[in-house]
């Protein structure tokens, strides 16, 4: 089984910094791509940022240039830097990971359960 774990949510007033963080464990055998997404009230999950195995990144216009993810393979980790957070940014973060979970095994999503950002005005 895969587990992700978000931790690193808080409340932060506008112009504030947060570094949120992911952590996988359990039956991997590898993991491709990793990313961040996020779900605000009323609204449909969207993506915020992803990085493959090799370190390209890729991110939602709305966070470019503001926020920075990154990842450590040997730790299988990945972050999520927050910078100049917005008030339009409070949300739930959930990491997202494409896991082989064996040498045998094709790619399967996996989703960690989410952790509270809530920047304040």
């Amino acid at each position: 089984q895969v587990q992700l774990v978000e931790s690193g949510g808080g409340l932060v007033q506008a112009g504030g910094s947060l570094r949120l963080s992911c952590a996988a464990s359990g039956s991997i055998f590898s993991i491709n791509a990793m990313g961040w997404y996020r779900q605000a009230p009323g609204k449909q999950r969207e993506l915020v940022a992803t990085i493959t195995s090799g370190g390209s990144t890729n991110y939602a216009d709305s966070v470019k240039g503001r926020f920075t993810i990154s990842r450590d393979n040997a730790k299988k980790m990945v972050y999520l830097q927050m910078n100049s957070l917005k008030f339009e940014d409070t949300a739930v973060y959930y990491c997202h990971g494409d896991v082989r979970p064996t040498i045998f095994s094709g790619l399967d999503d996996y989703w960690g359960q989410g952790t509270q950002v809530t920047v304040s005005s």
